[in-house]
């Protein structure tokens, strides 16, 4: 409405306010110019008919008269000449081609402008009224040995007329256009607040699980897209919710047990085997083998749960993924170089991809650990990395008890604990780690097993050029 009101009253000041201003500027103008057409071309013979011209075309009044005022030629935009009988004019006498006619008669304000012409030195001058301009110059007339003086006029108050018209309709135009505009703006805001509220009222209820706030999409791109980013936002806030959720109740046992071994052990340590030291031994290593063990659950949970909820990209950059397995393969054979295991490698070198190498070699890490864990009697890894098709390929194989087909696809799922509880396992959380590492590498998880004839994992991620 305040728009509304802005446009109109400028639009009542130019078109009554400032009109007449406006106009008078506009043909004082046109005045001019034409006084400057026939200056340039006062000296040629078709002069007459080109003022007739201009006059008609412009609505001006146009008197050439010698020095003393006696009229030359005149025109207006009604009658070329203007020549008239000698029985309704007499005493001025006007002879531009050795023919005997009559003129209109000077206007009245003709002396004045005289005056005033010669007061400024008889270059041009200008007169002016609330009704009149008028503006004169010496021009050299044909057939006119001497200057001869041009008056030039036109009247200045022809819009009054038409400014009371523009003014009757701008009154009607403004109450309708105000009308008009006032039922837009209320229907606008109702439909835009509507929508508004909706979000608003779904913003609130966004961690509810119940919320069913509908909102209809349509109205205006950017609610649409906030109604999506509120969706996406809901999304997020319930997949963190699962996350604790499947956290309580999936990992809660395997905190309870290592928890529960240590205070045991602890206590039998302060009630019955302090005295003996061989038994207390015992009872401090089961302590220990137990804290390490929470402790590897612990820095699983926090590591899937950084991969997990993150909502950045990692930091990318050249990876030299024969180092990194190899690394991986090195740390293995010296943690069990003591216990007969035997790690067979394939490894090709050079082999580089696009990726963080840190989170690469956990992975890697944590395909050995699981190889490891389930070996089979002879104790046999082994570790390929090998080039197919421009993918890089890492397999980690071991000669253990296989993977049921029915627990195959499953194995990837975080906290799926079966095959670990087995006696082996820590929380499930290792394959999962290695899923969600791969992916953000946009790479491809793979297993193939067979029961009784071990199991082979794969990692497939694309090479750099």
């Amino acid at each position: 409405m305040f728009f509304t009101a802005v446009i109109f009253a400028v639009l009542w000041l130019l078109q009554t306010v400032f009109l007449q201003r406006f106009y008078n500027g506009m043909v004082i103008r046109n005045t001019i110019k034409s006084a400057d057409k026939i200056a340039s071309r006062s000296d040629s013979s078709d002069i007459t008919e080109y003022i007739d011209e201009l006059t008609r075309d412009n609505s001006v009044l146009v008197f050439v008269t010698d020095t003393d005022g006696n009229i030359l030629y005149t025109s207006d935009e009604y009658k070329k000449g203007h020549r008239i009988s000698n029985s309704e004019f007499g005493g001025m006498k006007a002879d531009l081609k050795g023919e005997r006619g009559r003129y209109r008669e000077l206007p009245d304000n003709y002396d004045e402008f005289l005056s005033k012409f010669a007061a400024s030195g008889g270059s041009e001058a200008e007169l002016q009224t609330d009704e009149l301009y008028v503006y004169g110059r010496y021009i050299d007339f044909y057939g006119c040995e001497d200057k001869a003086v041009l008056y030039i006029g036109t009247t200045l108050n022809a819009v009054g007329s038409t400014a009371r018209i523009i003014r009757l309709q701008l009154i009607w135009v403004t109450l309708l256009s105000v009308v008009v505009g006032f039922v837009l703006a209320w229907f606008l805001s109702r439909s835009f607040s509507r929508p508004v509220a909706q979000l608003t009222e779904k913003a609130h209820k966004l961690a509810d699980k119940d919320s069913d706030i509908t909102f209809r999409e349509g109205f205006c791109s950017e609610l649409d897209e906030l109604d999506a980013t509120l969706d996406e936002t809901a999304e997020k806030l319930r997949r963190s919710q699962e996350f604790q959720n499947e956290l309580l109740a999936n990992v809660s046992h395997d905190l309870r047990t290592p928890l529960t071994m240590i205070k045991g052990y602890a206590e039998m340590i302060r009630d019955i085997s302090r005295e003996d030291e061989k038994q207390c031994a015992e009872d401090v290593a089961v302590i220990v083998e137990e804290a390490d063990r929470l402790t590897a659950l612990v820095n699983e949970i926090l590591e899937y749960s950084e991969l997990q909820m993150t909502d950045t990209e990692l930091p990318m950059s050249d990876a030299d993924l024969s180092e990194v397995v190899s690394t991986v393969a090195d740390s293995f054979e010296n943690l069990y170089a003591k216990e007969d295991y035997v790690f067979e490698r394939n490894i090709a070198e050079n082999i580089h991809i696009r990726g963080n190498a840190p989170r690469l070699q956990r992975a890697v890490y944590n395909l050995m650990d699981n190889a490891v864990r389930h070996a089979g009697e002879d104790k046999w890894i082994g570790i390929t990395l090998k080039m197919e098709d421009g993918t890089a390929a890492v397999e980690i194989s071991d000669h253990g008890e296989g993977i049921a087909p029915e627990e195959l696809e499953r194995i990837w799922d975080k906290y799926y604990t079966k095959r670990q509880r087995q006696g082996k396992g820590v929380s499930g959380l290792g394959l999962a780690i290695v899923k969600q590492t791969v992916a953000l590498h946009n790479g491809k998880c793979e297993a193939v097993s067979e029961k009784g004839k071990g199991s082979v994992f794969r990692i497939l991620l694309s090479a750099a050029d």
